[in-house]
């Protein structure tokens, strides 16, 4: 289908995704949390507050492809931009997920340069990889701005998780893969796949954080990490991590509402 391809694309709720990955290549630390209840406007109430993005979780969390749209365009108006979390690193599901208008992707349990390539090949037109070319959907402005399709392969994020043995072995090569832009780790999965579950002080999963940090200095790549509140998003942030996720719309509200409870009220388990 043919359309208007702009000079300058019009503002809109796509433009912070549009500029995210120049972000990201500039050094600049970003901060944002995870969607996983399902809600738009969960989502919608995270960008308000001032997020830089918002991560919906389609591995764990209880949403699905078809809201991706709609969080898009809800977060954009804030000028917060929306990146997913594949189920898997598919070439359907990323091709999708790119189509609603994501900015980019994180891929899960990657364990090597090699998977970490093929997943990244997943969000490149042609010839540089194998996503499928349409125009007709929001990434391209329902075919008025086609000229999107030119500019994707720069502009798209890739964010790959080390939450492996394997992938902290190959953390150098996997931070020197072409478009990985963020090397993140998950805490919990790593610390479990080191053997000191939820141990986040243990000098072997210390000295993973340390290797990830090394090789994305070296790479010029940004760094990635999730923290629960603000005293570890600053921790983590003088430690060198500049991909900053603090927690999710679920834990933030379940801290919230604790906190709001007085002694002796409510019912604690």
């Amino acid at each position: 289908m043919s359309g208007a391809t702009p000079t300058t694309p019009a503002p809109g709720p796509l433009a912070p995704g549009r500029a995210l990955r120049a972000r990201f290549l500039a050094g600049e630390a970003t901060i944002g949390t995870f969607i996983g209840l399902g809600s738009v406007a969960a989502a919608e109430v995270c960008a308000a507050a001032g997020l830089d993005w918002v991560l919906v979780d389609l591995e764990h969390g209880g949403g699905s492809e078809a809201q991706l749209g709609a969080i898009v365009a809800a977060a954009g108006a804030y000028g917060t931009a929306t990146l997913v979390r594949v189920e898997q690193p598919e070439r359907i599901r990323i091709g999708r997920a790119l189509d609603a208008g994501a900015a980019g992707l994180m891929f899960p349990r990657i364990s090597s340069a090699a998977e970490a390539a093929e997943a990244r090949r997943h969000q490149l037109y042609p010839p540089a990889g194998d996503r499928g070319v349409a125009s007709y959907n929001r990434a391209a402005r329902w075919t008025l701005d086609t000229g999107a399709l030119d500019r994707a392969n720069e502009q798209s994020v890739g964010i790959v998780q080390i939450e492996t043995r394997e992938a902290v072995d190959d953390v150098t090569a996997i931070a020197a893969t072409p478009g990985v832009d963020v090397l993140f780790v998950g805490p919990q999965d790593l610390s479990y796949a080191l053997d000191v579950p939820r141990q986040f002080d243990h000098p072997r999963f210390e000295a993973a954080l340390d290797a990830v940090l090394a090789a994305c200095r070296d790479a010029g790549k940004v760094a990635g990490i999730l923290a629960n509140d603000r005293a570890g998003i600053e921790r983590y942030r003088e430690r060198g991590f500049g991909f900053l996720a603090v927690g999710s719309d679920a834990t933030l509200l379940a801290a919230t509402v604790r906190g709001a409870i007085p002694d002796g009220l409510g019912v604690r388990r």
